[in-house]
């Protein structure tokens, strides 16, 4: 009875805020051109395999929405449906929800083809080997003179939302350890961060906003590396590239670099398609490595009874 009233106004309240962040970027988002891009690119890797097989967008708050996807998807008739996230790391706030509305949306139309799931790859080795070249090309441009910290900056949550048991931030955690490792610069100066934080709950911390001032401090120069998103869209180019840059020059940052999105890397793509064959052949969610890879008190798809 109350959540499409509190729904409505924290939409009226928000809409002016992102009418502003879109005006910054022209007006819109990439991100639907991305995840296309992504799709023909995931059907070209997989045809080379002897698939047959077709990708289908699914957005939660723009079109394609998923239950347009759905009809979509029993209009084309497949034989078995995959369902991959573009979230590496696992969240009840993402994965979670947006499987949770794939559900309602094919028992509403009937979709009842087999199907598998991909739960999350917070270390597969495509997604952080791509993740490595993009920040090896960085950490060549850096000026010499400057010593850098590198920013691992990944979307915030509320800290409820962590303490409830959601794994997240460990997941996050495994992502950016293992992109050290494979870089082989295992001595860098780093620092996980969170941005993106909306209302007045208390968010996991620290926030990117806060390390970018010290950082500023210390006269460090910055790198700045996304690794919660795979394409871009208004996080990364207007926080990462417009807010946060000002900020680093607010605040004597010497250097400011942001790396881009992993988006069609060969290498993602590629891991992208293993992750979806593995799936196509296992009656339980999938993830990058062979058994459940989150702490036994931690929710994700492969805890929870099927």
């Amino acid at each position: 009875i109350f959540r499409y009233p509190l729904a409505g106004l924290i939409a009226a309240r928000r809409a002016p805020v992102a009418q502003e962040i879109y005006a910054r970027i022209s007006g819109r988002s990439p991100i639907l051109e991305e995840t296309e891009a992504q799709a023909r690119a995931l059907e070209a890797v997989l045809g080379t395999s002897g698939f047959d097989a077709k990708c289908f967008v699914a957005m939660r708050y723009w079109h394609p929405f998923t239950d347009e996807t759905a009809t979509a998807v029993k209009t084309w008739r497949p034989e078995r449906i995959v369902l991959l996230p573009l979230y590496p790391q696992f969240s009840t706030t993402t994965t979670a929800s947006s499987y949770a509305a794939w559900s309602e949306a094919t028992a509403l139309i009937g979709l009842h083809t087999p199907t598998s799931q991909v739960c999350c790859y917070p270390w597969e080795d495509g997604f952080i080997t791509a993740i490595a070249d993009l920040l090896s090309e960085a950490l060549d441009r850096r000026k010499p003179g400057i010593e850098y910290r590198i920013l691992f900056s990944a979307h915030g949550l509320p800290k409820r939302v962590v303490e409830g048991g959601d794994p997240y931030v460990w997941q996050v955690e495994r992502t950016v350890e293992n992109i050290l490792r494979r870089t082989g610069h295992g001595e860098l100066d780093f620092s996980v961060c969170y941005q993106s934080r909306v209302g007045p709950l208390a968010w996991i911390e620290p926030a990117t906003d806060a390390e970018v001032r010290r950082a500023g401090g210390e006269k460090r120069g910055l790198i700045v590396v996304p690794v919660a998103f795979v394409s871009e869209h208004s996080e990364t180019l207007v926080e990462l590239d417009m807010d946060y840059a000002k900020l680093a020059r607010d605040f004597g940052v010497p250097d400011y670099i942001r790396i881009p999105t992993v988006r069609t890397h060969a290498k993602f793509i590629a891991g992208l398609a293993d992750l979806v064959m593995r799936a196509l052949g296992s009656l339980v969610p999938v993830t990058c490595a062979l058994e459940r890879i989150c702490p036994a008190e931690k929710i994700c798809l492969q805890g929870r009874a099927a």
